[in-house]
């Protein structure tokens, strides 16, 4: 049994911790704003700073928004590195630049703690099946002690590389399934507004060349109309601009990524930011004056 730091209890982050316990390891647990009933009520201890999470776990998952957010936990008044010893692992589970990432990794090992980036995708469901797909950068040594725990939360594991490979790998991830949403919201669209049956169109497709995962769970958000979010739309936003942002900075082109970013933006402006990333069809939607449902 490890004693397992669990930072950021979100949408993402509760399911997580939950398998953690589930798998009989002593959990501590941080997260700004008010803790879900179901932390303690499964055995965490709930922490008052980051700082009190490191001092009494020897590894620690963060698991936040966004880049400013997890240089805040790891090294802001409270965070993780004031509670830190020699021997300790960081785990960001966070989605965030890879070119940050390098640097939180470097400060990290320089205090005697080894660090790893393993952000996931699977969202909501993945998190709550223990079935997420989890992207690692880091020393082999330390993805192998680390292993059995990623085993609790996610099928598919790969240590990609050094530090921030997993970062860059989550980018790449981001950019494949925006552009695959935003295909099937246009798929979709233009079969309702041509008047098939969207829903039947959507399962004709599940049969051949075309059929995803995307056009099976995100697909049938669109028919259904359900936009609750598994994966905000901001957070999307939030991938695609590390995307293009690190495309810039490289000399890379990426003008799908682009048009993709720019159709949630659209969303945002109608006050999308927090619907379901489904919802780019709703864009598109507007575009043509046309609701998948009509």
């Amino acid at each position: 049994m490890a004693k397992i730091g669990f930072i950021g209890l979100g949408i993402m982050g509760t399911p997580m911790a939950i398998n953690l316990i589930k798998g009989g390891h002593e959990l501590y647990t941080y997260t700004r704003g008010t803790t879900p009933d179901s932390i303690p009520e499964a055995g965490a201890t709930v922490c008052a700073n980051a700082t009190e999470v490191a001092q009494k776990a020897d590894i620690i998952i963060t698991m936040v928004p966004d880049t400013p957010h997890v240089e805040d936990v790891l090294f802001g008044e409270n965070g993780v590195a004031a509670g830190l010893s020699a021997g300790k692992i960081v785990v960001d589970m966070s989605s965030i630049s890879p070119v940050a990432t390098k640097e939180f990794a470097k400060r990290i090992t320089e205090l005697g703690a080894e660090y790893l980036d393993a952000p996931v995708s699977g969202g909501e469901v993945g998190a709550k099946a223990a079935s997420l797909t989890i992207m690692v950068g880091g020393k082999q040594a330390t993805f192998d002690q680390v292993k059995p725990l990623f085993e609790l939360m996610g099928k598919n594991i790969t240590l990609v590389g050094g530090y921030g490979d997993g970062q860059i790998t989550k980018v790449a991830n981001q950019i494949i399934v925006a552009l695959n949403i935003e295909a099937v919201g246009e798929a979709l669209l233009l079969a309702a507004k041509a008047g098939a049956d969207p829903a039947k169109v959507r399962e004709a497709l599940m049969g051949g060349f075309a059929n995803s995962r995307v056009l099976e769970v995100h697909g049938e958000r669109m028919v259904k109309r359900t936009f609750d979010p598994g994966f905000r739309i901001e957070l999307h936003q939030k991938d695609l601009n590390l995307a293009l942002t690190t495309a810039r900075q490289l000399g890379v082109a990426l003008p799908n990524t682009a048009s993709a970013q720019e159709l949630f933006n659209t969303c945002s402006a109608h006050g999308g930011g927090a619907w379901d990333h489904s919802a780019i069809v709703r864009a598109l939607e507007i575009m043509a004056n046309y609701e998948i449902g009509q």
